[in-house]
């Protein structure tokens, strides 16, 4: 990764020529090595990390003119801290275990920083400065760091390191996601979830792919798309985007305990009760929490209404929720929803529902309530949580 920025942006390359200790972490410029004088003058290691943006074609620029540090407070020769450093005291997520963020600072010159070298060299003068005056050190180590923190993903993920949530988006890291039926909503949730850093998105359905599907999905039509299953369909429109996806022309029924072997949560998309309780059968016996989703619409007074439904079974609780009868676990008669009354951004916003809820759960998103079950009605516009 370094090597191949590098060579296509001048001003890595002088960093690296100079022999600053470089490397990349979850999207952001690691230069390790940087010398600093604590409150007793004695020589500390530091590391300087800064944003990446990503410009296209392996072209990066900075951020802004602030950084963030790996140690305390620099200090002046007479112990005082160094002046000019605004900023203070931050956590940030990176995957190198011997990288603990502590500080962030902000110098900003006139006219601020043109390049990486320039504002590396800036801060390592300010930082290191006083420990090289008194100590036989330097920041110019020429070390080679292996990188760490292997992604999912084959493009770097700015918005994480942008938004800096990349210790949250690693709570996620170790999951293996089943998404079990690829209608409208589980399409939405498909597409959720693969901008997300899961280690695995496994996909069933056995249905084709027809005009009908595309007006409630997410994505674009191609034609020669038409008529083939689903699992193809979107196992190509997502694998340039990231790895670990894997989607299969099937249904999931009792038997298919092989398909669900090391599955750590599931989302339920499916529309017939009796395929639900099938499902929702095996999952508790694999121990799988699972999210169940659902629509109910129908259209009696020339516009359309009715409920989305998210409902979420843990572990410990799960066959008591279905004793509950919160989802529908058999086949009804006139079912609205079997008649096809589906709508992309009522699709859409079940997928949001459900995968807000799986994220809660694995505390990305605060749950001040701890909702288990959810009922959004579109004429009130409200939501019913329990």
């Amino acid at each position: 990764m370094l090597s191949l920025l590098a060579s296509h942006n001048q001003d890595i390359d002088q960093l690296i020529k100079k022999g600053y200790a470089l490397s990349i972490d979850s999207n952001y410029l690691v230069v390790r090595d940087i010398p600093y004088l604590d409150k007793d003058k004695q020589l500390q290691i530091g590391a300087i990390v800064s944003k990446l943006v990503d410009q296209g074609q392996n072209r990066i620029t900075i951020d802004d003119h602030q950084i963030f540090f790996c140690g305390t407070h620099p200090c002046e020769l007479d112990g005082q801290p160094i002046k000019n450093l605004g900023g203070g005291p931050t956590r940030l997520h990176l995957a190198s275990e011997d990288l603990v963020v502590q500080r962030s600072f902000s110098n900003k010159p006139p006219g601020g920083f043109k390049n990486w070298f320039d504002k590396i060299e800036s801060y390592v003068q300010i930082i290191s400065g006083p420990a090289m005056s008194i100590y036989e050190t330097t920041p110019h180590t020429y070390r080679l760091v292996e990188e760490k923190g292997s992604s999912v993903f084959n493009f770097r993920d700015v918005l994480s390191s942008r938004a800096e949530i990349g210790d949250l988006s690693a709570q996620l890291e170790q999951d293996r996601v089943a998404i079990i039926g690829l209608g409208g909503t589980g399409a939405y949730i498909l597409d959720f979830l693969v901008k997300t850093p899961v280690k695995e998105i496994r996909g069933f359905d056995l249905d084709w792919f027809h005009v009908h599907n595309a007006f409630r999905s997410p994505g674009k039509l191609d034609e020669e798309k038409l008529g083939k299953r689903k699992a193809e369909v979107y196992q190509s429109r997502y694998e340039n985007f990231r790895s670990g996806i894997n989607i299969c022309s099937k249904f999931i029924t009792s038997e298919s305990l092989e398909d669900l072997k090391s599955i750590t949560f599931a989302f339920v998309c499916v529309d017939k009760g009796s395929s639900r309780s099938e499902i929702f059968n095996l999952l508790i016996k694999l121990k799988i929490p699972f999210i169940d989703v659902g629509m109910g619409l129908s259209r009696d007074d020339g516009t359309i209404s009715g409920t989305l439904r998210t409902t979420y079974y843990d572990v410990e609780s799960a066959q008591e929720l279905i004793e509950r009868k919160l989802s529908p676990l058999t086949d009804l008669e006139d079912d609205e929803y079997r008649t096809n009354i589906q709508i992309s951004e009522l699709n859409a916003f079940n997928a949001c529902q459900a995968v807000i809820k799986y994220k809660q759960i694995r505390e990305f998103y605060s749950d001040d309530e701890s909702f288990i079950h959810s009922l959004f009605t579109i004429d009130s516009t409200k939501c019913f949580s329990e």
